[in-house]
């Protein structure tokens, strides 16, 4: 896959950014591959795809915790097939953007707050200058979360956006009060930089074996993911850091407010796994009902990333997706699809 820079991207001094590939990969229209500087000085590798000169709009692909652009390879497919340009980056702290901690293993950050500036960053480099409207998002799991937290404050630059698992809670969490409490003492003396105890620290998770993972029923497209980290060690995350978990579980505690939904005013559409053990499905049901311009959608038996599922549970993805953002086949309008996204 070659890189075609552009000269409207911010490019970082020394290396130019690369492509991790294997050689069963799908070949894809690359654009541009560049870094893309935030306002606080971090580098993020952000890639376009355009495979038409007439889309029907741009959809940017928002990563969950630990994931990379590599990882969407086949979803990009999916999405050009569409008329779509697709934008993917990796987050600060993720893949080979840059990252906060000297270990590349950890994907730490202080505040949720700080992935907005990716996301700004984002809209200003590549999505103003050279991405057509109107702009959808596609949010997996954490990136979910930080797109639904910049939507109810009336900041996203989406028209629509597809959220799949949406880490709104933790799954067989019990006490989240007191989880909370725990990370906020470990937090202020000093260990936020420190993987949670227990787990298993630096191995990459994406790497655990396929009997009894969380992610995934496929066993193909689980040993593709991984593959990346074998080619590529630096694409790999750890567990998550105490800092990063603090920072998570502040947000999730906003969202047990009854009126965090409905103070949101962005279709949206929620593609949950029926056999989720990473987030908590009954709390992104009960987050959904109270949605005002909302839709939930439920996968029966799709553990956490529906992307990387069987055919038959993506083929249930897709069709909510397709009915829910404009494709080929029909003209874009943006101010019209308010009403279609309502239950």
């Amino acid at each position: 896959m070659s890189a075609v820079p552009e000269a409207d991207l911010d490019q970082r001094e020394g290396p130019a950014p690369h492509l991790v590939q294997q050689p069963d990969d799908l070949a894809l229209s690359l654009r541009s591959l560049d870094w893309v500087a935030t306002r606080d000085g971090l580098n993020l590798r952000v890639a376009r795809w355009q495979k038409t000169n007439e889309p029907v709009g741009t959809l940017v692909i928002c990563a969950g915790r630990a994931e990379f652009i590599e990882k969407y390879y086949e979803t990009i497919a999916d999405l050009l097939a569409r008329n779509l340009v697709v934008v993917a980056f990796d987050w600060r702290g993720q893949g080979l953007s840059d990252h906060e901690l000297s270990n590349r293993r950890k994907g730490h950050i202080d505040d949720f707050s700080l992935y907005e500036r990716d996301l700004d960053a984002l809209v200003e480099h590549v999505l103003t200058p050279v991405c057509p409207q109107p702009w959808f998002g596609l949010a997996h799991s954490m990136g979910g979360t930080i797109l639904l937290e910049q939507a109810r404050h009336g900041r996203s630059p989406f028209a629509r956006v597809v959220l799949t698992s949406p880490m709104i809670g933790i799954y067989g969490l019990s006490s989240p009060r007191l989880a909370r409490a725990v990370l906020a003492l470990l937090d202020y003396v000093g260990l936020g930089g420190a993987f949670l105890p227990g787990g298993g620290g630096e191995t990459a998770t994406i790497t655990w074996p396929f009997p009894g993972n969380v992610f995934t029923t496929d066993r193909q497209r689980h040993t593709r993911s991984a593959s990346y980290i074998g080619a590529h060690a630096p694409l790999g995350l750890g567990d998550p850091t105490i800092g990063w978990t603090h920072a998570a579980f502040r947000l999730m505690k906003q969202f047990e407010d009854v009126n965090y939904p409905r103070q949101t005013h962005l279709p949206i559409l929620i593609i949950a796994s029926g056999h989720d053990r990473i987030v908590d499905t009954r709390a992104t049901e009960r987050f959904a009902q109270r949605l005002k311009i909302g839709r939930l959608v439920i996968v029966p038996g799709a553990e956490h990333e529906i992307l990387l599922e069987r055919d038959p549970l993506r083929d249930l993805f897709w069709a909510a997706f397709d009915a829910f953002i404009p494709g080929k086949s029909r003209a874009v309008n943006p101010n019209a699809p308010a009403e279609a996204a309502k239950d």
